[in-house]
């Protein structure tokens, strides 16, 4: 057999792990970067809070966008030539983000800046998946999950002080920094993982495959748990600089500071996935995480309601969210990107897109109805938790393992 078409994944080069972490965390990173600091941008800008906010959905909808395409293009072109291109669309919104003299304009920007970004988050997921078998693909995400948890742990402390020092858009500076050595590092030493290319099927033909996809009930299963779990951040996202900067009074550095037990939390749920997923499985994995997930957010709704406010009363229930989290996704995303292995790079840019889309929708609901209070942001990562229960239900029926 020709080394174009090898035996299976354990004959396909294997990503080194710290590439696989850079290229998935710049999406991350640069979402996170100017999160802390939309209350001090609506100022510098001229706008309301509620504008600002898109600097963070447009980020969203823009991943959202650039995951369906980057699935199936890279399943006809490779995962490399496509990572390159989404780099270089990074870099050029980047640079726009850095210049833009206005809301409108930076979120224009943002959306260009997501698009890019997101190809490492897509293609690093089929690059495993082309590699590894499922129960293996699910550890390994997992340990790259918890070394990723390093970028949104660093962004909003980082991206707080640059704020404060030098202006927000020394943030979008940090991320060229960023993204020009990993550009280069990509070039050199990223072996193409994709065994056999398949035909660019058009339009009408990507339809099809997306509806070949979800028309697997157990792919719809693993999209619902990995798609409500991951809302919860979005919600928290929007709605926490809110409550804790504008409504108990604390600084930009230190709602930053204490993003990162949420960050610590997460790189501890996917650590635990890695390493215990091969022993437990797949169903019992999401079956632990989600009912972490789910305990969270009422502990969070309890804790609003009954306590007074503070920091750590706000932050200790998301950070349990955040631990179920880290231990629902690798296995979901896993199972969820073999359901056809053939069509892993569509599954993992479909997956991602409607990861993206409706936490881009969990953002808007949390921007509109959070008052300062905390109880719009807590009750929406309730349901993001109700919602993967469901889902879970609906995986034990389809019969997924």
């Amino acid at each position: 057999m020709s080394p174009e078409h090898p035996a299976g994944p354990s004959a396909r080069p294997k990503p080194a792990i710290a590439l696989l972490v850079a290229m998935t965390a710049i999406g991350p990173f640069t979402m996170q970067i100017l999160v802390p600091t939309m209350p001090a941008l609506a100022v510098a800008l001229g706008t309301s809070y509620g504008t600002v906010q898109f600097v963070l959905t447009g980020y969203l909808l823009g991943m959202g966008l650039g995951q369906m395409a980057y699935g199936p293009l890279s399943d006809r072109y490779g995962r490399k030539p496509l990572l390159l291109g989404g780099l270089g669309l990074f870099l050029l919104g980047t640079v726009l983000a850095a210049a833009a003299p206005s809301a409108p304009l930076l979120i224009a920007a943002r959306v260009l800046q997501a698009i890019g970004g997101c190809a490492g988050m897509v293609l690093g997921r089929a690059m495993v998946r082309d590699a590894y078998p499922r129960e293996e693909a699910a550890s390994v995400i997992g340990l790259v999950s918890s070394a990723m948890a390093v970028a949104p742990m660093i962004s909003p402390l980082l991206g707080s002080f640059l704020e404060q020092w030098f202006g927000w858009r020394a943030n979008m500076l940090v991320c060229l920094l960023f993204a020009l050595p990993l550009l280069l590092a990509v070039q050199q030493r990223l072996g193409e993982t994709l065994a056999e290319r398949v035909p660019l099927p058009g339009a009408a033909g990507l339809l099809g495959a997306y509806a070949q996809l979800i028309r697997v009930p157990a792919f719809r299963a693993y999209c619902g748990i990995t798609t409500w779990s991951n809302s919860v951040f979005f919600a928290f996202a929007v709605g926490a600089p809110l409550v804790v900067i504008s409504g108990m009074g604390y600084s930009t550095p230190v709602y930053a500071a204490a993003q990162m037990l949420i960050a610590v939390a997460w790189s501890a749920g996917t650590f635990t996935a890695s390493r215990l997923v091969r022993r437990l499985g797949t169903l019992r994995m999401l079956r632990l995480g989600s009912a972490i997930t789910l305990a969270g957010g009422a502990l969070a709704l309890l804790a609003q309601v009954w306590l007074p406010p503070h920091l750590l009363t706000f932050f200790a229930p998301m950070a349990v969210v955040a631990y179920g989290n880290g231990v629902t996704q690798p296995p979901a995303i896993a199972a969820a990107v073999s359901v056809r292995p053939q069509l892993a790079g569509t599954a993992s840019g479909l997956l991602g897109a409607l990861q993206t889309g409706f936490g881009a929708l969990m953002s808007v609901l949390a921007g509109m109805t959070e008052t300062g209070s905390g109880i719009a942001t807590v009750l929406w990562m309730l349901v993001g938790g109700l919602g993967a229960q469901f889902c879970l239900s609906a995986a034990r029926r389809a019969g997924a393992a």
